[in-house]
């Protein structure tokens, strides 16, 4: 596998056509009712787009961005961004030898979410974090069915080409179900994985344990978040070509539709500025505008829908698992059933935090790098 040395550069022309572009956009009108019911409210927006467009600096950003160690390898003909990280070199024979750790974030997010466990974690581990196939830097292949199976043979392969033979997954969003399918494909590779959101759901099919009450009360309040929530899914699984051409072309409506969530499934309380800082969401946004790269994120979706590979009957991830549940994903704190996962998961660490949501590695890096490193290190 051949491994390249990469640099975040964006062109001085991108960020020209990026403030005038805002300087263009057509305003809708403010919604009635309540701020933020009908979605992301006018004025905030207004506000942090002026910002973008005059104020923040790109630039610290990615000098930032590149006091980490970039790289780009080839899977498969498909060219793929990660940071990579190799903690200090051992000092004696007492010293343990570092287990790897491959970081995998979801939608809508990029590899910049995970940098905050790199800061907290590189002492300790080798870790490697990737862009998934089609976001910001890393290409996505040109056919239907990249699923997060697909990926996950991807990352066996990539950890394979940087040396390491068995290592832990850990993950989010679409990075827990990759986690999830590592440990299915080549569970004899897999140290073991720490899932931060609760991705994959069980076969429940014939020859399962009837639901228990708990589970059952569990399923009920994901339907109706479902109910109010899902609609960015429906669309992104059906159409997310014909979403992709307003959302690659207006920086208002990029934003727009990545913010709602952030805000929606962050514990935030609402304050988005305050919970990850303004830089840090337009470091998020901008790197999106500036790679072209959301229509190829979305099709996460459209693959996983149509084309992805269901939980079966057969199915058990067979290597130690750990749960870190945080308050605000989806269901009340600590309402959350371990049976629900057990059913599909050798959990080995079961652990609730009253802070912190669906980007738990931005909004509490210090809590999630605390619960991996436990983790871990417990297996050895």
């Amino acid at each position: 596998m051949r491994v390249d040395p990469f640099t975040v550069s964006v062109p001085d022309e991108v960020l020209t056509d990026l403030r005038e572009r805002i300087g263009r956009t057509r305003w809708p009108e403010a919604a009635p009712g309540a701020a933020w019911s009908q979605g992301v409210e006018v004025g905030y927006l207004r506000e942090l787009l002026a910002y973008w467009a005059d104020g923040y600096d790109w630039r610290a950003a990615e000098r930032e961005l590149n006091r980490y160690q970039h790289q780009m390898a080839e899977i498969d003909g498909t060219r793929i961004h990660f940071v990579h990280h190799r903690g200090p070199e051992s000092g004696g024979d007492g010293d343990r030898e570092r287990i790897p750790l491959i970081l995998t974030h979801g939608w809508p997010s990029t590899f910049a979410e995970m940098l905050g466990l790199v800061d907290r974690l590189g002492d300790r581990f080798d870790l490697v974090v990737p862009s998934l196939p089609g976001y910001v830097f890393s290409q996505r292949p040109a056919q239907v069915g990249v699923d997060r199976r697909y990926v996950a043979g991807m990352w066996h392969r990539l950890m394979r080409g940087l040396g390491y033979e068995r290592y832990g997954a850990c993950g989010g969003d679409f990075g827990a179900g990759v986690a999830t399918h590592m440990a299915l494909l080549e569970p004899e590779r897999v140290i073991g994985i720490h899932l931060s959101t609760p991705e994959m759901e069980p076969y429940t099919g014939p020859g399962t344990p009837p639901l228990t009450d708990e589970e059952r009360a569990y399923l009920a309040h994901v339907e109706r978040w479902e109910q109010t929530e899902r609609g960015y899914s429906a669309v992104q699984s059906t159409r997310p070509q014909t979403l992709g051409y307003g959302l690659n072309d207006s920086p208002a409506g990029l934003a727009a539709w990545v913010l709602d969530k952030w805000r929606s499934w962050s514990d935030s309380g609402g304050d988005l500025d305050g919970t990850f800082g303004r830089d840090s969401l337009l470091t998020m946004l901008t790197l999106w505008w500036a790679t072209d790269s959301i229509t190829g994120s979305m099709r996460d979706y459209y693959d996983d829908r149509w084309h992805g590979s269901p939980i079966g009957p057969g199915d058990r991830v067979r290597v130690p698992t750990a749960m870190a549940v945080f308050a605000n994903e989806f269901v009340p704190e600590g309402q959350v059933p371990r049976s629900w996962y057990e059913r599909l998961y050798q959990v080995r660490r079961w652990t609730v935090f009253a802070r912190g949501g669906h980007f738990a590695a931005m909004e509490q890096p210090g809590l999630l790098a605390g619960d991996i490193g436990e983790f871990f290190e417990s297996l050895r």
